[in-house]
């Protein structure tokens, strides 16, 4: 008995020996990178307002002056907040998130010798989350990026920021999955994040996440949290798409994308099988902007785009990670499938503005609107009395079609002053609404015609 206890005992010392000697000494790393990370400090001057004015002829004298005083600008109060980054190189650069810098009037940068300096922007880029800022130094501790695509599942990976204002903490954790798609509020969808257990909290935004080689592998941008605070969920740009926009930014102090004007959605089981695929898989195209590369291109509404530039799509996230960092102007080979055989096409890649709302840059498939929508059929139209239209089957959160409380189901008959009678009116209509003005929408819900106004905001 006592021998078998000896072996036992022996066996779980060798076992925990082992499983030690496996575990990553960060000691060594963090003493080297550290003196490149940075922590950020923002002020943002409050927007003066101004008191509701009230006319002098019904203020009683012996009240005039206290009203007068009320009624003065009153004094901004600033918002701060804070981030953290790194320097990319000697003379003076620093990479961050672009929310962390976004409006800021004053930007403090501070280092973990206590050197501070204040700091300007070089560009930002709002669909990548990423900003480039310059600080008057030289001779500045830099990192370098990894290797793209060397970064794999289950690999150790390090992250040093300030969360809520506790200057240069280290947490460590393992790459969860890659390629994340994370739509924006706008349904944007151009970051193929790095995914990590990682604990993230609010202040490591725009902090680097570091392989055990000590090169930045990610910029951490997002948490998911329902609390707050780190739930194991964190979300990292990769240094590939980092390294394209700081070049861009350098060069040009904003960043073009490619764009084909098309609206996308998954294909699941049902899809694959009545559009006679294989698998499935691929981006499907339910919408092509008019005059967009993609309808110069050849692309039309049905078609699943399965390989584009050389890369399979695997879901319709990957479409916009692909073509979103491709150089505008440049030719773009492209596979789909169209009635159950395979095509090949090849087509120029457009250029994304910054301020252009495509039809096609969400991978949830929704348009400027935030819907989704499908052609009516002849049944429904002859129920309604109906001469045409289209039905919504799909409304993206904080749209301009969720802000109008429009709901599944509904009818669009009319925006503006433009009749909508099928999905090639439909588009073309919504391709010409003007930003910031209300418009009005007549739709049909239960039989019943309901006018309401809708307006696409920034």
């Amino acid at each position: 008995m006592l021998k078998r206890f000896i072996v036992v005992s022996t066996f779980f010392l060798v076992f925990l020996s082992s499983a030690q000697a496996q575990l990553p000494d960060f000691t060594r790393l963090v003493e080297d990178v550290s003196p490149a990370v940075v922590k950020i400090n923002t002020i943002s001057k409050g927007r003066k307002q101004q008191a509701q004015q009230i006319p002098q002829g019904q203020i009683p004298e012996a009240f005039r002056d206290f009203f007068e005083q009320r009624q003065k600008q009153q004094k901004p109060r600033p918002a701060r907040s804070m981030g953290s980054g790194f320097v990319i190189s000697d003379d003076g650069y620093i990479l961050t998130n672009h929310h962390v810098v976004d409006n800021a009037d004053e930007i403090q940068v501070l280092f973990a010798d206590r050197q501070e300096y204040m700091a300007t922007v070089v560009g930002t880029d709002r669909r990548s989350d990423l900003a480039l800022l310059k600080i008057e130094a030289s001779n500045l501790p830099s990192l370098e990026f990894a290797t793209p695509d060397a970064l794999k599942v289950g690999a150790w990976v390090l992250a040093i920021g300030s969360p809520f204002g506790l200057d240069y903490s280290v947490t460590a954790g393992i790459v969860s999955a890659i390629g994340r798609s994370l739509p924006t509020t706008k349904g944007e969808n151009y970051v193929p994040f790095i995914q990590t257990d990682v604990s993230i909290n609010p202040g490591n935004s725009g902090g680097p996440l570091f392989n055990l080689e000590g090169q930045v592998v990610g910029i951490n941008s997002q948490i998911y949290s329902r609390s707050g605070g780190s739930i194991g969920l964190s979300f990292a740009i990769p240094a590939s798409v980092a390294v394209g926009v700081i070049e861009q930014l350098k060069d040009h102090g904003k960043v073009q994308r490619g764009w084909l004007g098309v609206a996308i959605q998954d294909v699941d089981k049902n899809l694959a099988e009545s559009l006679q695929l294989g698998a499935s898989q691929g981006a499907l195209i339910n919408a092509v902007e008019p005059e967009s590369p993609a309808d110069k291109g050849g692309i039309k509404p049905g078609d699943v785009i399965v390989r584009f530039n050389g890369q399979t799509i695997v879901d319709s996230g990957d479409l916009p990670h692909v073509v979103g960092i491709m150089t505008p102007g440049d030719s773009a080979k492209v596979i789909v499938y169209r009635e159950g055989k395979r095509k090949t096409l090849t087509m120029k890649v457009g250029s994304l503005d910054a301020d252009r709302d495509s039809v096609a840059s969400s991978a949830d498939g929704t348009d400027r609107l935030g819907l989704i929508v499908e052609a009516l059929d002849d049944q429904e139209r002859r129920a309604l009395r109906l001469r045409g239209g289209v039905l919504v089957t799909q409304i993206s959160p904080d749209s301009a079609g969720a802000e109008s409380m429009l709901q599944p189901g509904d009818i669009i008959v009319q925006l503006g002053y433009s009749r909508i009678d099928d999905i090639e009116e439909y588009v073309q209509v919504i391709a010409e609404l003007p930003k910031n003005t209300p418009v009005a929408i007549r739709f049909y819900r239960q039989g019943q015609a309901i006018f309401r106004t809708i307006e696409i905001n920034e």
